[in-house]
């Protein structure tokens, strides 16, 4: 069986990541057929998605992704106007 090597930095980011979801309440988990990849939804609708992927060298490393909702929008848009 393969044993993975995983970076310090890698498992400190992750283990960072997990922290800031302490005490939070999960609503559903996902893990993709081939494992590479958990999805953990959050009640407040945040996700969490944790993967192993490959570098250019072919080193499998993690990947941890948190996507949050934004509460306003964005208020640095570019507004371009069409002449007629």
């Amino acid at each position: 069986m393969y044993m993975m090597q995983i970076s310090v930095q890698d498992l400190r980011r992750v283990a960072s990541t997990l922290s800031s979801l302490k005490g939070r309440q999960i609503a559903e988990m996902h893990m993709r057929s081939d494992m590479r990849q958990l999805k953990i939804e959050m009640a407040d609708g945040e996700m969490l998605v944790i993967g192993v992927a490959s570098d250019d060298a072919g080193r499998p490393h993690l990947e941890v992704d948190v996507v949050r909702h934004v509460d306003e929008p964005a208020r640095h848009q570019l507004e371009v106007g069409f002449e007629t």
